[in-house]
């Protein structure tokens, strides 16, 4: 299996004010100190929401009258929203449908949303619309908001398109392209491929140029007020101390060795050396390579950076936003909280622990673990497309929606600290699995032993020195997910969250209540305890009966 990016994508190998104490070469490191300021009461449930509360939480969430009309305070968000179209990319990914979600429940006088889909025809992709985001259970408030007439209200607001940011011009008909420019006031480019090791003529082609073909169609676009475009927060490469709002430039921020062409170049050669399955091993190599070479740490974050270098270099007098969010987690509060697709980010190393396949993680229990939840990011991109629709932007803008600039920043060993509290009282197995804190290790080579051990002793054999066949295929997984996280794990640097900051002072109240991406406000242990592990759990559970 291909180990990916666990960090950005709903795949599984498809990545301070708390004292503690420390220690490497496996020795437990458990948490001592609680957040005991925090008043907010915690009632531990297995379950993130029910359909018998959807009624009051439509109430909740529904836009109040008194703000969808005249000059308001603050940015003036509900008032941009209304009657908007989009074009959205990645449309049936984790991000991107928790903002759809968001704008169609904020603004039910919204537009047309054009969703880019990959798929063999239109009939395969209206299928994809049904199967992937109109059936969904993200969409369950909106159910109850429009009642008997929710598929027909989705169905004329959402239209799947066939296309392929890494195709010329999109892949889109020529036809219904120019339909679609006349028609949309914002390009939201969600899509991508995530996987960390990645081949590199495919990253290169989606993640470096995507970006730049998307842009030439916003030019063509009639009314367009923004390009929005989403990358990660660790897209700088290697970085320590403060990581800044700032657009990577070849030349200036990026060493002008670096050349794009060059890159594509290298690629094709070596598609043409290598075939069949050592021309995919010889690739996912290559890029790995290439982005150790020029300080990024995999094949994901180096393409992404070079995407980011098109849309700058490229833009010209184009409104462009980019936001950068850190590791996207479980929905904090809406629609309901815990709302996750997939076993993403750090949740493998979760389950496998909750399995008893690890007791311990190659890992610095003290570096910062910058998570977001789903949605804050979301809103973060509605307000700042608010705050830059509007005309008037002439620099490009770049928001890192981050929590480890913030005064209470997630530690990695406080995260497991709390999963192994919660884990031991509601486990993922049935059967009775002995589970201790959670060791951290300095090197993959005392985590490669470690696991080595714990999985001859589970088959059996801890005086053998040759695994099964099942055994070594499991110990291979691991060490490599431990090596994709390595990086991350030892993780010391934070995000200016300057523009963020401001943007939040902007807003008015009520905008900062349905609209709300303060990571200063997340009480992580209600959240990784209450929100987070039982969404998770649930979606581990659906993954076994499916």
């Amino acid at each position: 299996m291909a180990v990916t990016n666990l960090l950005a994508t709903s795949n599984v190998v498809k990545l301070d004010g708390v004292s503690f104490f420390s220690s490497f070469a496996g020795k437990p490191n458990h948490y001592l100190g609680r957040r005991l300021s925090q008043t907010t009461p915690r009632v531990q449930t297995l379950c993130c929401y029910r359909e018998t509360s959807l009624k009051a939480a439509v109430k909740s969430f529904m836009v109040p009258e008194a703000d969808t009309s005249g000059d308001s305070s603050g940015i003036g968000i509900v008032r941009f929203l209304k009657g908007k179209s989009y074009l959205v990319t990645g449309a049936t990914g984790f991000l991107a449908k928790v903002l759809i979600e968001k704008l169609l429940r904020t603004s039910p006088d919204v537009g047309k949303i054009f969703l880019l889909m990959r798929s063999k025809d239109q009939d395969s992709a209206n299928n994809r619309l049904y199967d992937e985001i109109i059936s969904s259970d993200l969409f369950n408030l909106l159910k109850q908001m429009h009642g008997s007439s929710y598929e027909v209200f989705m169905k004329s607001t959402l239209i799947p398109v066939l296309g392929d940011i890494g195709e010329t011009n999109l892949g889109i008909e020529s036809e219904i392209a120019g339909k679609i420019s006349e028609e949309i006031d914002v390009i939201i480019n969600c899509g991508g491929r995530t996987t960390f090791d990645d081949r590199y003529d495919s990253a290169l082609i989606v993640n470096a140029l995507g970006p730049g073909r998307l842009l030439s169609f916003g030019k063509e676009c009639k009314k367009l007020k923004l390009f929005l475009h989403f990358s990660t927060a660790y897209v700088t490469g290697k970085k320590n101390g403060t990581v800044l709002e700032t657009p990577l430039c070849i030349g200036e921020n990026i060493t002008s060795d670096l050349n794009i062409d060059s890159e594509l170049k290298l690629a094709s050669e070596a598609v043409k050396r290598f075939h069949g399955s050592e021309e995919v091993k010889k690739l996912k190599e290559l890029g790995f390579e290439r982005a150790q070479y020029y300080g990024w740490e995999n094949t994901y974050t180096f393409t992404k950076a070079m995407g980011e270098t098109e849309i700058y270099s490229k833009r010209g007098d184009l409104p462009v936003v980019i936001i950068r969010p850190s590791c996207i987690e479980s929905s904090y509060n809406e629609p309901f909280p815990g709302w996750i697709q997939g076993i993403r980010m750090v949740d493998p190393i979760i389950v496998a622990y909750g399995k008893g396949q690890i007791s311990g993680f190659c890992a610095d229990s003290k570096s910062l673990l910058d998570i977001t939840p789903v949605d804050m990011v979301a809103n973060a991109a509605i307000a700042v497309m608010a705050k830059h629709g509007c005309g008037g932007v002439q620099e490009l803008k770049v928001y890192n929606v981050t929590s480890s600039s913030h005064s209470n920043p997630l530690r990695f060993g406080e995260l497991m600290d709390l999963s192994y509290q919660h884990l031991r009282n509601s486990p993922l197995e049935e059967t009775v699995i002995d589970l201790a804190p959670m060791n951290f290790f300095s090197s993959l080579e005392c985590f490669n032993s470690s696991v080595s051990n714990n999985i001859k002793k589970q088959e059996g054999e801890s005086h053998i020195s040759i695994l099964s066949k099942k055994g070594k295929r499991r110990l291979d997984y691991l060490v490599s997910l431990a090596r994709t996280y390595k990086p991350y794990m030892f993780f010391q640097a934070r995000f200016d969250d300057t523009n963020t900051t401001s943007l939040i002072k902007e807003m008015s109240m009520e905008e900062r209540k349905m609209f709300e991406f303060d990571a200063r406000g997340i009480d992580w242990e209600h959240y990784i305890v209450n929100v987070h592990l039982p969404g998770l759990k649930r979606q581990f559970f659906q993954g076994r009966s499916t």
